[in-house]
Formats: C-alpha cells, sequence, structure tokens
C-alpha cells in the first residue's frame, strides 16, 4: 500500500486496485495529535503531580514519546483512513 514511509503507491502489487483515487490530506495527522497529545499529555501531569519531577526531566521524556508516538502511529493510522475512505466511497 505505501511505497515510502507515507507516501501511497500508485496501485496494489497484488491486485492491481488503483489507489489515485484516494486521497486522505492531513486527517489521520490531526487525530494522531489528539491521540499523541491526550496520551502524553496526561500522563505528564500525572507524573508532575505525583513526583514533581524538574522540568528537564519532562523535556527528556516526554518530547521524544510524543515524537516517537506520532511517527508510529502515523503510517496505520493513514492506513486506516484509505482503508475507510475506500469503503465509503463505494
Amino acid at each position: 500500500m505505501f511505497a515510502g514511509f507515507l507516501k501511497v503507491a500508485p496501485a496494489c502489487t497484488a491486485c492491481g486496485l488503483d489507489y489515485s483515487t484516494i486521497q486522505t490530506g492531513d486527517g489521520p495527522a490531526s487525530f494522531i495529535m489528539q491521540i499523541a497529545g491526550f496520551i502524553v499529555g496526561f500522563s505528564a501531569l500525572f507524573v508532575e503531580i505525583k513526583y514533581h519531577p524538574p522540568m528537564w526531566v519532562h523535556l527528556i521524556v516526554w518530547l521524544p514519546l510524543v515524537v516517537a508516538l506520532s511517527l508510529a502511529l502515523m503510517r496505520p493510522g493513514r492506513g486506516l483512513m484509505i482503508g475507510l475512505q475506500y469503503r465509503n466511497q463505494r
């Protein structure tokens, strides 16, 4: 389905299904920002209330986590949006 990390292939290599009509835009990114923001934001808030670490600990822990979580969810989220768009297109 993908030709690169997020670039959609022009067609399926197994069955030849044309992917050129499917446009996801920034839909997956907005959902993933909300999901990652919720998880990391409330986790950081919990850690701050319970343990009171210094700010540099928050920066070292939460910034890489939000980046990793966003990148990890981007490809499955885009695939899900493509699948839903294809399913509801007909």
